[in-house]
């Protein structure tokens, strides 16, 4: 009985050592390096509309917040046209981390779901995704605000 537990176990382990080798390794540098290539070309497209609105003669928090929005429209219109998945999968976490990155959660669910109607099918699914993030942004925004008031007073 123990010889064939040890041989059942000896056996076991071959298994996974010979499967091992016929693993693919993961493209860790290739992966890096595209969510760097990706991530860093969508901060230089919201540099340059901060720019534009900063020569527009907009204060640099407008300037900032304007091209944050045109990010998201660029996401979602990019989302619609079925770019950014492609987008996404060469450039995996550089796209996904970004405020386009939140358009693309916000939209996607909603263009599944619009067979279901506009209020069942997209308003419903509108934010599956982003909604728990929005939730628990806020929830958390809330819980250090009201430690910063406790520990350091009003």
């Amino acid at each position: 009985m123990v010889s064939d537990a040890r041989q059942a176990q000896s056996t076991a382990h071959r298994y996974r050592s010979e499967a091992q080798a016929f693993q693919p390794r993961p493209a860790y540098l290739r992966n890096a390096l595209s969510a760097y290539l990706v991530g860093g070309l969508i901060a230089v497209v919201g540099q340059l509309f901060t720019e534009y609105f900063l020569a527009a003669g907009l204060p640099t928090p407008a300037a900032g917040a304007r091209a944050a929005v045109v990010l998201v429209v660029l996401g979602a219109l990019l989302t619609g046209l079925g770019w950014y998945d492609k987008i996404a999968r060469f450039g995996g976490a550089g796209a996904a981390i970004p405020v386009t990155g939140f358009a693309n959660s916000v939209v996607a669910p909603a263009m599944e779901a619009v067979r279901e109607g506009t209020v069942m099918g997209t308003g419903a699914q509108l934010f599956t995704v982003a909604g728990p993030v929005l939730t628990y942004g806020v929830l958390a925004g809330v819980v250090v605000a009201l430690l910063r008031w406790w520990l350091l007073g009003g």
